[in-house]
C-alpha cells in the first residue's frame, strides 16, 4: 500500500505570537490572519512486509532505519526528529518506508515544520486505520512540536495545512475557531509578493522569553499584544471589505509594532530588501513567523507585484517565490498498486 499526502504552509499577515496558549486569553478577542500557499510539505508512506521502518528527508538527505521492535526508542530519536515522535505516537503495526519533503525554502517563517507535521499526521493517521478524527489533528501536531521545540507552540500554524485557503483563527476560553474569509483572493494573488532572504530564519521573537515576560505580568508586553490582537482583527475586517487601501495602511501601523516587540526580527538584509521594495512598488512588508531571517511577505500597488519581484530579485541572495493560494488544505490518497 501506498500512501501520499500533501498540506500546504502560510503567510502570516497579522496576529502572530498571540496565539501560543495561554497568552491569548488575557487578550480577549484575540485572532490571527493567515492564508494557505502552494508550497506544500508532503509525506509518502509505503508499506513493507519485513518489519522494517526507513524514515527520510529529501530537503534534509537523512535517511535511517529501525524495526517495529524499536518503536519506542523513537521518542529519543533526534534524526529527523519531529517525524520520530509522530511514528512513536501512532505506534504502527507494519513496517513501512516513509520520505518526507518541503516545496518552502528551510528557515522560510512559513511554518513548514507545522505543514510536514500535518501531512505526516494525515499519512500516518490512515496507516493505522483513520484512528483519529482530523479535528484532533491540531492538537496533536501542537503537542508533538512542542516537545520537539521544547517550548509551547503557537496554534495559528496548523490550521492552514488542514484547511487551506484564508483563514482567520479566533482563540476563545471556550476553545480555538477557524473562520473561513471569503476575500478577493485573486487580488491578493495580484498584490503579494513574497521574497526569501537567503537567510534562515533564527528566530527573531524568542517566543519562550516573550512568553515569560507575558506570564510574569510585563504591562508594556501586554500593550503590545493588544496592538497586535488589534492589527489582526482590522486586517480581517480589510480583507474582507476589499480595501486594499487600509489593508495596507494595518501592515504599515503593525510594522513597527513587531520590530518593537523584538528589534531582532529584521536583520540588515531584510531592511535593506523591505527599503528596496518600497521604493518600487510595495505598499507595505510583514516578516514572515519569527523573522530574523525567512521570508518576507509585501503587499504592492495594484499592477506593481511584478516591478517589487524584479527589484527583489536583483538583491544577492534573494529568492522571489512562485506561489498561488492554496485552496485545499491536507489531502491524503492511497492506492494498492
Amino acid at each position: 500500500m501506498i500512501i501520499q499526502s500533501s498540506a500546504p504552509p502560510r503567510v502570516d499577515l497579522a496576529g502572530g505570537t498571540i496565539d501560543i496558549w495561554p497568552l491569548y486569553l488575557f487578550h480577549p478577542g484575540a485572532i490571527t490572519v493567515n492564508f494557505a500557499v502552494s508550497l506544500h510539505a508532503r509525506c509518502r508512506i509505503e508499506t513493507r512486509d519485513d518489519g522494517r521502518i526507513v524514515l527520510e528527508s529529501r530537503d534534509r538527505k537523512v535517511v535511517f532505519e529501525t524495526d517495529l521492535a524499536k518503536l519506542e526508542d523513537l521518542l529519543l530519536e533526534e534524526r529527523l526528529e519531529l517525524v520520530s515522535k509522530l511514528v512513536h505516537f501512532f505506534k504502527p503495526t507494519t513496517g513501512f518506508h516513509l520520505v518526507a519533503e518541503s516545496a518552502a525554502p528551510a528557515g522560510a517563517g512559513l511554518g513548514g515544520s507545522s505543514a510536514l507535521a500535518i501531512a505526516c499526521i494525515g499519512a500516518l493517521n490512515r496507516l493505522v486505520g483513520n484512528r483519529y478524527d482530523a479535528r484532533k489533528f491540531v492538537t496533536i501536531a501542537a503537542n508533538i512540536e512542542s516537545t520537539v521545540i521544547k517550548v509551547p507552540a503557537g496554534f495559528q500554524d496548523y490550521y492552514p495545512p488542514l484547511y487551506g485557503s484564508t483563514s482567520a483563527v479566533h482563540f476563545r476560553p471556550d476553545g480555538i475557531e477557524r473562520e473561513a474569509l471569503d476575500i478577493n483572493t485573486d487580488e491578493l494573488e495580484r498584490r503579494i509578493a513574497i521574497c526569501y532572504t537567503g537567510e534562515p530564519r533564527l528566530s527573531g521573537i524568542n517566543n519562550w522569553e516573550i512568553y515569560k515576560r507575558h506570564i510574569d505580568g510585563d504591562a508594556e508586553l501586554f500593550g503590545m499584544f493588544d496592538k497586535i490582537r488589534d492589527s489582526a482583527r482590522d486586517m480581517r475586517e480589510a480583507l474582507l471589505a476589499d480595501d486594499w487601501d487600509r489593508v495596507a495602511a494595518v501592515m504599515r501601523q503593525a510594522y513597527p509594532n513587531r520590530k518593537q516587540l523584538a528589534p531582532n526580527i529584521t536583520t540588515p538584509q531584510m531592511d535593506s530588501l523591505v527599503e528596496k521594495a518600497l521604493a518600487n512598488g510595495a505598499l507595505a512588508a510583514k516578516v514572515c513567523g519569527a523573522g530574523g531571517g525567512g521570508c518576507i511577505a509585501f503587499l504592492c500597488e495594484a499592477g506593481r507585484r511584478t516591478d517589487v519581484e524584479r527589484a527583489l530579485a536583483a538583491e544577492e541572495g534573494a529568492e522571489v517565490l512562485e506561489w498561488k493560494i492554496a485552496k485545499e488544505g491536507l489531502v491524503v490518497e492511497e492506492n494498492y498498486s
